[in-house]
């Protein structure tokens, strides 16, 4: 049994009412921004055939283009993170939705790639704060058997935004004839989630004019818990987490999930249609399989995860265990698509390599989990940095591999060698049942 949940102590509730549940409509509208987040991200890689002939350019600015986002987007979490630990979550997520919102529809003006590439820096500063403003969310809201569902509902919006974002930018570019107009309506739609969000998320429960006191106490009686095993904090510097094996643990680790699955995002449809001969219909739908099943495994691993530490395992085993299950079945399923030729059998190869990595999305609830309240965003912010990297270097390093060897062989051998990566840092290097004492 897990020391929080025998910390815990009983929750007198009233009688007269059933606590409400506002902290799942939250973490819901938390899927919603985050799948908005990944469609507005990826506009410009639906518009991009477009753009390249209004601007008359070639693949090499295109590629400076595509990655150009995540250049602001890495080196702006850790302080992202730092806004959200100052300002509280509400005010760093709302105004992170409204900024991106803002950049997605500047874009719609922009006459030359450079601008447009102002606009792309622009877009991955004001995104970078969504991640770890939403994992101190967990850690406000969510009870020590709730934060494996609430960090998959957090994350799920990756790989649902991936797979809705080719529908939804190449379905208005379509309804309106114009790749500006598309960005205009995304960006307007986006800002108007912002002010959904100022609307529904509160920096606490009893600030909240929808929770009832029974949700309150049921919340507050769990970080209790927590915060009497929580270690003295009052000294320390943030550079003393660096000496931590559990936060390199965490950083590496979610560095290589993101490497495999950035690889997946970026590169797979190119694969499908060079080495598999799928046209762009076919590939669509192939994509949305593929990413729609990383749903479905990340819901499926929040749910074991809560499920297992609600019936009185330790944390830490129920983490180590799904993560190296998890970990294990996507490296074989990934290896495998090097070896496999019908094209059928890859996209499903490739949607159960997704199915399993995104189990890994409760990596989500680690920042809370072995860090103080009042470091939750730090870390979350500096995991993000670490998986963002990934995000700059892949979609390069799989291009060089691609045109020096004619073959996608060694790319597949790299995210096979990323699988392996997130098995020993994920199951070896994180202490989950010890608090960071700083």
């Amino acid at each position: 049994m897990n020391k929080a949940a025998t910390a815990m102590p009983a929750l007198a509730l009233s009688d007269a009412a059933e606590p409400t549940r506002v902290r799942w409509r939250i973490f819901l509208l938390m899927l919603l921004l985050i799948s908005i987040n990944y469609i507005d991200r990826a506009s410009i890689s639906v518009a991009m055939p477009l753009i390249g002939k209004d601007f008359d350019i070639g693949p090499a600015t295109q590629g400076i283009l595509l990655s150009s986002f995540f250049w602001t987007y890495a080196f702006m979490q850790i302080p992202g993170g730092m806004l959200a630990d100052r300002f509280g979550p509400r005010k760093t997520i709302v105004g992170a939705t409204i900024g991106w919102g803002l950049f997605q529809a500047i874009a719609s003006v922009c006459t030359g790639w450079v601008g447009l590439a102002a606009t792309r820096l622009g877009l991955g500063a004001a995104e970078a704060p969504i991640y770890p403003a939403g994992g101190k969310l967990n850690g406000i809201w969510m009870t020590q058997t709730e934060r494996g569902r609430g960090a998959t509902l957090l994350d799920g919006g990756a790989p649902l935004g991936s797979a809705l974002g080719a529908l939804v930018i190449s379905g208005l570019i379509a309804w309106f004839g114009s790749w500006r107009i598309a960005f205009i309506v995304a960006g307007v739609g986006t800002m108007f989630a912002g002010w959904l969000a100022w609307r529904v998320i509160r920096d606490h429960p009893r600030q909240h004019p929808a929770v009832n006191d029974a949700e309150a106490e049921y919340i507050e009686s769990a970080h209790a818990a927590d915060a009497a095993l929580e270690p003295d904090t009052s000294r320390g510097t943030l550079i003393q987490f660096l000496g931590y094996r559990s936060v390199w643990g965490m950083f590496f680790g979610w560095m290589f999930f993101n490497t495999l699955f950035y690889g997946l995002l970026t590169w797979m449809p190119n694969y499908l249609a060079a080495v598999h001969g799928f046209n762009i219909k076919e590939m669509g739908g192939a994509v949305f399989i593929m990413f729609f099943a990383g749903f479905i495994g990340e819901l499926v691993g929040g749910w074991i995860a809560d499920k297992w530490i609600s019936a009185g395992a330790r944390q830490g085993r129920v983490l180590r265990t799904l993560f190296g299950i998890a970990s294990i079945l996507a490296t074989i399923a990934i290896f495998s698509v090097s070896e496999v030729k019908n094209p059928i059998a890859v996209v499903a190869l490739l949607s159960a390599t997704l199915f399993f990595l995104r189990w890994c999305g409760v990596f989500w609830a680690i920042p809370s989990i072995i860090g103080t309240r009042k470091r939750v965003g730090f870390l979350g912010g500096f995991m993000n940095l670490g998986g963002n990297f990934a995000g700059i270097g892949v979609p390069i390093i799989v291009g060089l591999i691609v045109q020096n060897t004619g073959s996608y062989f060694y790319a597949l051998m790299m995210f096979t060698g990323a699988g392996i990566g997130l098995l020993i840092t994920s199951t070896m290097l994180i202490d989950y049942d010890k608090k960071i004492p700083i």
